[in-house]
């Protein structure tokens, strides 16, 4: 009996251990913030959270969830509807407002919405929680439906590019263009690279350090060291004061972060089939962009699409990881301006 005790207890010792050394691990593991950002996130805190939204916001019901939604209108004569489709585990106020104003200025109106499991979105009814991206896909063109847009261009990044290639293959006629940014048509393809292993468990790790442990100033801390790790090799400033303001407002008027729509997600990505065959035969303008340091979906990727997309542009930006960097918002934006003013009459 003595021997089991003391067994037990070398037992709890080791997996106490072991914590502690894996935890020790993560936060060694995980970028550091720059002093700027520390400070600039420091100051956002005490400052008065801005309103982060401004348009026209409501609700759609897409297979069972609760779908939020927001248009903001353009700022010149309207030409016509952009719809943006953001990246895992990410929602509506992922966007950029930089990049939001490019559009809206040049006279578009811009929809943005949360993907199921983030933001406002919600499910209405107890189903079974894993979907697929052909699911999600479901999403934008319920919205569409919603607002009684008969066609808009849509844009998507990351898994964002993934479900807006299955919503164009599923529904070409309501789309004027397609722009997929720093995405694929396959991410199992075994003929191309794969996603760098260390990116996972440095995401998992900045989770762990910031996103468990801590209260409001971490879980801004995290959208920084986040946005870091993709960046990979890329370089630039990323003391962004809009980031924080986004992360704060998230955390203080809507429903925070909820980190297993993450993971839910990655399943959807995961189990997805391949879509070589149907984006050959899309007919629509599609415009492909992509980072040529991306270390999460590495850039022949993008390229791979180009060789199957018959109506295909494509622009690949240098430093530029898998993220929408500052320094190359402008270069973007403009790009897909140019894509879609060529579908105008």
């Amino acid at each position: 009996m003595e021997k089991h005790k003391r067994g037990r207890k070398v037992a709890l010792r080791l997996t106490v251990f072991t914590i502690i050394s894996l935890l020790f691990y993560a936060c060694a593991s995980v970028p550091k913030l720059s002093d700027k950002t520390e400070l600039l996130i420091k100051t956002v805190m005490h400052e008065p959270v801005p309103e982060m939204i401004t348009g026209k916001t409501g609700y759609v019901i897409s297979d069972g969830w609760k779908v939020w939604y927001e248009s903001i209108p353009s700022k010149a004569p309207k030409k016509g509807t952009v719809l943006l489709v953001m990246g895992a585990a990410n929602d509506a106020l992922s966007w950029p407002p930089s990049f939001i104003s490019k559009f809206t200025d040049a006279g578009y109106e811009v929809i943005r919405y949360d993907h199921r499991g983030t933001g406002l979105t919600e499910r209405l009814k107890n189903t079974d929680k894993e979907y697929t991206l052909n699911q999600m896909a479901h999403d934008p063109i319920a919205i569409l439906n919603g607002l009684n847009i008969d066609k808009a261009h849509i844009i998507g990044v990351s898994m964002g590019g993934m479900i807006s290639q299955i919503a164009t293959i599923q529904n070409e006629k309501r789309f004027g263009s397609l722009t997929s940014i720093m995405s694929t048509g396959n991410l199992l393809d075994s003929s191309l690279p794969t996603p760098s292993p260390e990116i996972l468990s440095k995401m998992i790790s900045a989770v762990i350090k910031y996103g468990i442990i801590g209260g409001k100033k971490s879980q801004i801390k995290l959208q920084f060291v986040h946005k870091r790790i993709l960046m990979g090799e890329a370089t630039g400033d990323i003391s962004s004061k809009p980031i924080a303001e986004a992360a704060l407002y998230n955390l203080k008027k809507r429903n925070g972060y909820h980190f297993i729509a993450g993971k839910q997600h990655q399943q959807a990505i995961e189990t997805a089939k391949s879509r070589y065959d149907a984006l050959s035969k899309l007919k629509l303008p599609v415009l492909i962009i992509h980072g040529e340091q991306d270390p999460v979906i590495p850039i022949e990727h993008g390229k791979k699409l180009i060789s199957l997309i018959p109506n295909v542009d494509s622009l690949w930006v240098d430093n530029m990881g898998h993220d929408l960097p500052d320094a190359k918002m402008g270069l973007i934006s403009t790009k897909i301006l140019e894509t879609i003013e060529e579908t105008r009459p």
